[in-house]
């Protein structure tokens, strides 16, 4: 286990704590918290692991700032989506769909690296945007292709389908469906994804990547052809964003540029890498069950808190669940001001601290 981790540690026995609980609780959560929207929850959590992970590897450990990721995301999504469409809800087809998005995300990447990474960082970043924003266009409105604005529904294989039942009898509360094997399999995925890229991070090309984030100069001149690792690292960041991308596809058997190509997508990945930890990857896990439940629970928790407070009207109409966007800001602004370097560096530097 020890080498299958890349010998990357927590290094702080909370945060290993809080990343077995976490993880534990995600492989369980059909059974501990059955329910259409947990499972929901649990599932884009999964999926949200592998982007802002990607995203990270981009830059945490390499230093550049893309606003391009989510365009490489709607490509695995919308590869899934139009292949199954096309050919039909089978296994060959998503194989297709995914080897074809990987394709033209690897080849988007290595062009826009080519092209863009030899220039100052806020220059690629404005490129990079400019390039998501005409791909989300090109989404909107090629309908006979993507679906236009409505996006694509499509069917899944049997397997993979909630009419798909592998027992009559619930499982401790669960029901033993489709949606069930579709949940594993995405989590058997992610954790393939989530570690693989752990292994890229800690192997010596990922020890050079984090020498060019922290001197671009001082690496070049020892013998490191920055701009061959740079543009490396955006392709690996782009092909494990895309298949985050297939996954929240097969997960929602729908895809449209809402939920694949918009910049609140991006907006989210962001503020995810920064409330974990930049440079981290466990960062990814921790900070995506932070924001996701917040995101999806917050309204319920303050409704409830609405009702409490009821005697008093100021608070009543203070905790109101319609003003759960400003409580969510006001957690996100105190969780930065509290845990600037993410909470996966805060916990690693009190273990330090003690030590």
């Amino acid at each position: 286990m020890y080498r299958l981790i890349s010998n990357d540690l927590p290094r702080s026995r909370i945060l290993g704590a809080l990343l077995v609980l976490l993880v534990l609780a995600l492989a369980l959560t059909p059974f501990l918290f059955p329910g259409v929207k947990a499972l929901n929850v649990a599932a884009k959590i999964l999926v949200f692991i592998v982007l802002v992970g990607s995203f990270d590897l981009l830059l945490g450990y390499t230093g550049i700032v893309s606003f391009a990721h989510t365009m490489f995301f709607g490509i695995g999504a919308y590869g899934i989506a139009i292949a199954v469409t096309r050919l039909g809800p089978g296994w060959g087809a998503i194989a297709i769909g995914s080897g074809a998005a990987l394709a033209l995300s690897g080849t988007l990447a290595l062009l826009i690296g080519l092209f863009s990474l030899r220039v100052r960082a806020i220059f690629f970043a404005m490129i990079t945007l400019a390039v998501a924003t005409a791909f989300l266009t090109l989404a909107a409105q090629l309908h006979e292709i993507t679906g236009g604005e409505d996006g694509l529904t499509f069917k899944v294989p049997e397997l993979l389908s909630p009419s798909f039942e592998l027992s009559d009898t619930p499982l401790l509360g669960a029901s033993l469906d489709g949606r069930l094997v579709c949940y594993y399999l995405l989590f058997v995925v992610a954790s393939v994804l989530f570690l693989a890229m752990l292994r890229v991070v800690n192997s010596p090309f990922g020890r050079v990547l984090q020498a060019i984030r922290e001197n671009e100069f001082r690496a070049e001149a020892i013998g490191y052809r920055v701009v061959v690792y740079r543009t490396t690292s955006a392709i690996l960041s782009a092909l494990f964003a895309t298949l985050a991308g297939a996954m929240l596809a097969l997960w929602l058997r729908y895809t449209g540029p809402d939920i694949s190509l918009s910049f609140e997508v991006m907006m989210d990945v962001l503020l995810i890498v920064v409330i974990g930890g930049m440079g981290t990857l466990y960062g990814a896990i921790l900070g995506s069950v932070l924001f996701l439940v917040a995101q999806s629970y917050l309204q319920d928790l303050l409704r409830w808190a609405s009702e409490a407070s009821s005697a008093l009207p100021w608070l009543a109409a203070l905790l109101s669940p319609d003003r759960w966007l400003l409580w969510l800001g006001l957690l996100f602004v105190l969780s930065v001001y509290y845990f600037p370097s993410g909470v996966v560096g805060k916990l690693r530097a009190h273990k330090v601290l003690q030590a």
